[in-house]
């Protein structure tokens, strides 16, 4: 299993200008290669190394750099050709589907550049790392990190590490093997409902609810347009130094649920059932408060580090079809739209089952995953990065 782990370099005033000017070159070659793409119609990795290799390596970049910088283009073309056929551009025949089509991809001047071990190599003990750049290598680069993330670092880095230059500072995202632990047959199993008003509810009774996150959005939303309104140079500022926060919150507090999530599911030996949440901002109608709570909250993230946790804790986890789960009795089964009488409370018009709903909810989630998983399938989810 492949996780991704992020040290912050400190590099001297020096060394953080040859890392800039690095970038800066190797997105040039890649914008005026990308052209060249566009243009001559070669798309593939094997075709543009054998068509452009010489002039890549001209434009003052090392043979490792160059071949990086040619997969780069080659991968950017080849994720706009599967967005193109999935119909994210719009129609065929779309103006939009034949201006992305005819455009040529651009890189940022300071977009990520993957370095493999031949142009990085890393001094654990001294925290430092060697890294190649265009004004030759630079070595004795510092970097820091949390105690877990070095430790793993150490153990199972394995493959290629980012550059990556953000908000004036400079990152590494490396990339670690981790081994799975043995996926055991579950006891029972336990659904987690995800929602608005409740982030989380499990099948087992714990909730974590969404007053306090959407409380904490508001007053940051607020804070954000005042500061917007100013326009003075410090209220900017201001701005750029807080622009990751709401990501960063809503990061933490998604790997805390999902930690407490997991570890409930080990400590009982059940597996987990989740709900596959693919394309549920279109599919659902809120009224206009709720709609920036809907597409703003990292379902999908929450989601992935479920399945993460899990997967290395060696814990099945199984996803279910979302549709009438909240709808439907988990006593007799029976699914109508009147059995909700409002976002908390439940009851069946049928059997007349009380319940709340969210739990409800994740009980039929519960049941859907174990049925899935004696019928056998396997989450069509892809495994997370």
């Amino acid at each position: 299993m492949k996780l991704v782990v992020a040290v912050k370099l400190l590099p001297n005033l020096e060394q953080g200008e040859s890392l800039l000017r690095t970038l800066r070159d190797v997105n040039a070659a890649a914008n005026a290669l990308s052209e060249l793409a566009q243009g001559e119609m070669r798309r593939s990795r094997g075709d543009l190394q054998r068509a452009h290799y010489r002039l890549v390596k001209s434009m003052g970049l090392s043979a490792q750099p160059a071949l990086h910088v040619i997969r780069k283009v080659a991968d950017a073309y080849t994720t706009r050709s599967a967005n193109l056929n999935a119909g994210n551009y719009g129609p065929r025949c779309g103006t939009r589907y034949k201006r992305v089509e005819t455009t040529p991809i651009r890189f940022r001047a300071t977009a990520a550049h993957a370095y493999d071990d031949r142009c990085l190599s890393w001094q654990m003990d001294a925290h430092t790392v060697s890294i190649w750049t265009v004004n030759g290598r630079v070595k004795g680069i510092a970097f820091s990190g949390s105690a877990t993330h070095l430790d793993m670092l150490r153990r199972y880095r394995h493959g290629e590490s980012d550059l990556v230059y953000r908000d004036g500072s400079w990152y590494l995202y490396a990339t670690c093997e981790i081994s799975e632990s043995e996926r055991r047959e579950p006891n029972s199993w336990m659904g987690v409902d995800l929602g608005l008003a409740n982030v989380a509810t499990t099948s087992t009774g714990y909730r974590v609810r969404g007053r306090g996150l959407r409380r904490h959005r508001e007053r940051q939303r607020r804070l954000r347009g005042k500061l917007q309104s100013k326009g003075t140079k410090s209220s900017k500022r201001l701005l750029k130094r807080r622009r990751w926060k709401d990501a960063r919150y809503a990061n933490d507090l998604n790997h805390q649920i999902s930690k407490r999530i997991v570890v409930e599911a080990e400590r009982t030996g059940n597996g987990i059932g989740l709900e596959d949440l693919t394309g549920i901002r279109e599919r659902v109608r809120l009224r206009k408060p709720q709609r920036t709570a809907l597409h703003s909250w990292g379902f999908r993230q929450l989601a992935r580090f479920i399945q993460y946790k899990a997967r290395r804790a060696g814990i099945p986890v199984v996803f279910v079809d979302a549709r009438d789960t909240s709808r439907t009795c988990h006593r007799c089964g029976f699914a109508d739209k009147k059995n909700r009488l409002n976002q908390s409370e439940f009851c069946c018009r049928s059997c007349g089952f009380v319940e709340h709903a969210d739990v409800n909810a994740s009980r039929n989630i519960a049941a859907r995953a174990a049925a899935v998983w004696e019928r056998g399938a396997q989450s069509t989810v892809p495994d997370p990065i």
